[in-house]
């Protein structure tokens, strides 16, 4: 267990509703179809769903405004989604939706994940991956310099949005405003966040950087100091599923912190709620220690939830005061 100052941590959610952040990158539609099975199909061997109902959810940089929303902040949301229904569906979730842009020429991404008995049994994905037009590029850079932001969240699914010639333009522009910069990355795309505030990968994607075995702590630091110098950015969170996350900066020592979560469902969405979470406590004043013990309760909650889903100032509160006491917990 690792010591907190609950009273400072508590300050700083607090803190969160003064935020306004932006959230920039994929957009999507996370659908689910409940049911039930009872039979494997005649026709070949698989399960026969019986549905029950369906739900809808924002997924991708909309889980992230979506998180960021629920912690009480103020998410000012950039991307892009069809001209279709799933793509107004996105817009009319959004109360702040001048940043969701219209591309008449590709479909909005949609992921449809069939669950019986809270369990995910397949996933469906509609989606084109190529680059969206010059002219959408421009509109975006175009909003992002008209809009009042603290921050900025760059959720990066590699669907097309987070591009050289877009990064080239927005990372410089948060530079010179001095607006720091959280990412939520792709390997793919891992030479284009620079120079950003923060960067967490999970640990495949550290090894998929670095070509080397991130699983043990020590090879994990080791994986997060190449990183740093590689990116040159200022703190690396290293989500690493049940051994939890690890955090490094430049000079100082790695900070391994132990998963908390009770009982994992689903873990659909939690890297979204880490930048949510990390991003709003930065900019609240937490120390990045502080910003990832945060972040890790918060994930914690998350998949202890079915589906894709938020965690709130109450809840993070609640899970603090039982992982700084868990005796009084029980």
């Amino acid at each position: 267990m690792i010591p907190l100052n609950l009273k400072k941590i508590s300050k700083t959610i607090g803190l969160f509703q003064d935020r306004r952040v932006l959230v920039l990158g994929d957009l999507m539609l996370d659908r689910y179809i409940w049911g039930r099975v009872s039979r494997i199909s005649p026709e070949a061997p698989v399960p026969v769903v019986e549905v029950s109902g369906s739900t809808s959810a924002l997924g991708g940089a909309g889980n992230v405004a979506h998180n960021v929303l629920s912690l009480g902040a103020f998410p000012l949301l950039v991307g892009v989604v069809g001209d279709d229904e799933e793509g107004r569906w996105i817009r009319e979730s959004m109360a702040e939706n001048q940043g969701i842009l219209i591309d008449r020429k590709r479909p909005t991404t949609v992921k449809t994940r069939i669950v019986a008995h809270h369990q995910q049994v397949v996933r469906v994905d509609q989606e084109k991956r190529r680059a969206f037009a010059p002219e959408i590029e421009a509109a975006i850079v175009d909003f992002i310099k008209s809009e009042r932001f603290e921050g900025i969240i760059i959720s990066d699914y590699h669907k097309g949005l987070i591009t050289r010639p877009l990064m080239e333009k927005v990372l410089p522009f948060a530079q010179r405003r001095r607006i720091p910069v959280f990412v939520d990355p792709k390997v793919e795309n891992i030479r284009l966040y620079a120079p950003v505030t923060l960067i967490a990968p999970n640990h495949l994607e550290a090894e998929r950087i670095i070509h080397l075995p991130c699983q043990t702590d020590s090879e994990v630091e080791a994986a997060g100091r190449r990183i740093l110098e590689l990116l040159g950015c200022r703190y690396l969170i290293i989500k690493r599923g049940e051994q939890g996350m690890s955090v490094l900066e430049k000079s100082r020592p790695a900070i391994h912190l132990p998963t908390i979560a009770r009982e994992v469902f689903d873990v659909t969405g939690a890297g979204d709620t880490v930048m949510a979470a990390a991003g709003l406590a930065l900019l609240s004043g937490a120390s990045i220690r502080e910003a990832a013990i945060l972040a890790n309760v918060a994930a914690g909650i998350v998949v202890g939830k079915i589906g894709t889903a938020t965690v709130t100032p109450a809840e993070l509160r609640q899970a603090l005061q039982r992982h700084s006491n868990p005796k009084r917990a029980k």
